[in-house]
């Protein structure tokens, strides 16, 4: 089978079958806990990606996406830390009780100093997650709710956050208008805030500018858009194959208003692990990058079991 088609299929994207149908929005509840999240229904549609200030986002070509689901906001700690802590997710528990099946997932190790570095914990984004533990957070979802989650691909994250926009930032070209949708380095304090306490975009997405870095599923190829000059590309997505860098998109609270832009690219670097005293250095944990989170997307079309497995089972590339 074609690598890109087999990809395709492991992410649960169709670009043909459910072109017309009608999403909508929708809570998932995780049984047998207090825990919640908002996802918002995605149209599928053809957008142009890129940009003209860096290399990387050129050429600016149209992109064809299937329609999906995606978090109204940022993943927050509320929800992250029930995966990072089995006694927290005691507490969560109605019962007071883990299902063996969620019991067996692997859950990350213990980081060795504060991941919410100050900034936060309750309603605040999580952060600081590598790209393997975003999608083990992702099975971990899984179990406990039977429902495919799985990190954007970088096409899929610009067209949401871009949400029918074609200019710099998804609410135009004025980067002055920027303190009333994003929390950037001109306005945070240095912080992560409360996730949803600046304006949506037109699709009702919450903090797609600013606040934390996402995670995409891709990895981060400098000239992957050259490819697509002159053509429309089908749900395109660079599959990772090594450690670094994969693709990180939105700009954060530390970031200049350049870089919070809809087409601006971020690659994820070695250095985010530098001060990690372990060895081997850990696959959960950058502690030199309180500026990354994630948001969930779920496919309209849920791939097979056996393939959400083998998207969730990777194993982890060891890191240098």
């Amino acid at each position: 089978m074609h690598k890109s088609l087999l990809a395709l299929i492991l992410l649960g994207i169709s670009s043909t079958s459910f072109a017309q149908q009608k999403l909508e929005s929708y809570v998932q509840e995780i049984k047998g806990t207090k825990l919640k999240f908002d996802m918002v229904a995605i149209p599928a549609g053809v957008y142009k990606q890129g940009g003209n200030v860096q290399a990387d986002e050129k050429p600016i070509h149209e992109v064809k996406i299937a329609p999906f689901w995606i978090g109204k906001y940022e993943v927050t700690w509320n929800l992250f830390e029930p995966f990072l802590y089995k006694d927290y997710e005691l507490t969560q528990s109605l019962d007071g009780k883990i299902a063996p099946e969620v019991d067996a997932v692997t859950r990350p190790t213990k980081p060795y100093l504060d991941m919410t570095f100050g900034m936060g914990k309750e309603g605040h984004p999580a952060l600081a997650m590598t790209h393997y533990n975003a999608i083990q957070f992702c099975k971990w979802l899984y179990v406990r709710t039977g429902v495919f989650y799985r990190l954007p691909t970088e096409a899929e994250w610009e067209y949401a956050c871009r949400a029918g926009s074609d200019k710099a930032y998804s609410f135009g070209n004025d980067a002055a208008q920027l303190d009333q949708y994003a929390w950037h380095k001109g306005n945070s304090d240095g912080s992560t805030h409360l996730v949803g306490t600046k304006k949506p975009n037109a699709w009702g997405l919450f903090d797609m500018h600013g606040n934390v870095s996402e995670w995409t599923f891709d990895q981060y190829i400098e000239d992957y858009y050259k490819q697509f000059e002159g053509k429309v590309a089908d749900n395109p997505v660079a599959v990772p194959t090594k450690l670094y860098p994969n693709s990180v998109r939105g700009g954060s609270f530390d970031s200049e208003p350049v870089d919070l832009r809809s087409a601006a690219r971020l690659a994820s670097d070695p250095f985010w692990k530098q001060l990690d005293p372990q060895i081997p250095k850990s696959n959960w944990w950058f502690p030199e990058a309180p500026f990354v989170g994630m948001r969930l997307v779920r496919p309209v079309t849920p791939p097979s079991h056996e393939e959400i497995m083998a998207y969730y089972d990777k194993a982890p590339i060891k890191d240098y």
